[in-house]
């Protein structure tokens, strides 16, 4: 007779990415999402009070107070991360939910994911929306080949320098640039990049993807300074395309 090992079978850990706008959740995720989260107790989490209220719009029936959360984000020690997968070395499925979007993409889940994969955690990614993704889609720009660098410099000085690399890459190699701001810094960044981009160059700007005001326009900076709009402060990416 064969010796049966007595550890448990591994729990999966799924990522599970969150509205990137105030929508309704089963408005922009398929209900595969609803179906996995009726069925998860245990859960790795940015916020735990936004995770909750996520949690509660997509999938109702749930009982709030059976969720046990663990949060990880910019803060939490690396010796802890191994922790936050205890759950699935004792055969329980993990949902990752980042604060918003797809867990993992400019997000601090990506180290939990690599973790998982080293100790023969199964990783099952869920699809949803990711307004890196969706700005690419809609900008017009080269979608074969481009690099996300999350936000530029705070310094004037850097942040202009970068802003001109950004542009030489992309005119040189074909790379679409796509980058990232603080929402109350909209208007910096952009007149900012009014200012050092060729008249030439095309900027894509898009805000409130998946939300009420979505705006999702693509000009070229000579275009742009003769609108030259006030941006709201909503979650904001700019795409450059100098080719």
């Amino acid at each position: 007779m064969e010796a049966t090992d007595p550890r448990p079978a591994l729990g999966s850990l799924w990522l599970i990415p969150s509205p990137i706008s105030e929508s309704e959740p089963l408005e922009v995720l398929p209900l595969s999402i609803k179906s996995v989260l009726e069925r998860l107790e245990h859960y790795v989490v940015e916020n735990e009070k936004t995770a909750r209220r996520f949690i509660k719009r997509a999938a109702p029936s749930i009982e709030q107070s059976e969720l046990r959360m663990r949060v990880l984000n910019k803060y939490t020690p690396t010796e802890e991360w191994l922790e936050l997968l205890e759950p699935c070395f004792q055969g329980f499925d993990v949902g990752l939910i980042s604060e918003a979007g797809c867990p993992g993409i400019a997000d601090p889940g990506a180290e939990l994911v690599q973790l998982a994969h080293e100790h023969g955690i199964r990783v099952r990614p869920l699809v949803g929306p990711s307004s890196i993704v969706l700005a690419l889609m809609g900008s017009g720009m080269n979608g074969q080949n481009f690099a996300f660098l999350g936000y530029l410099p705070i310094e004037k000085d850097e942040r202009r320098k970068r802003i001109r690399e950004c542009e030489k890459r992309s005119r040189t190699t074909g790379v679409t640039q796509i980058f990232i701001e603080t929402p109350y810094r909209n208007q910096k960044l952009f007149d900012e990049l009014l200012q050092h981009l060729s008249p030439e160059t095309r900027l894509c700007l898009a805000l409130d993807l998946t939300g009420s005001s979505e705006q999702l326009i693509t000009r070229t900076a000579s275009q742009w300074k003769s609108v030259r709009p006030e941006l709201p402060k909503e979650p904001a990416l700019f795409l450059i395309d100098a080719r």
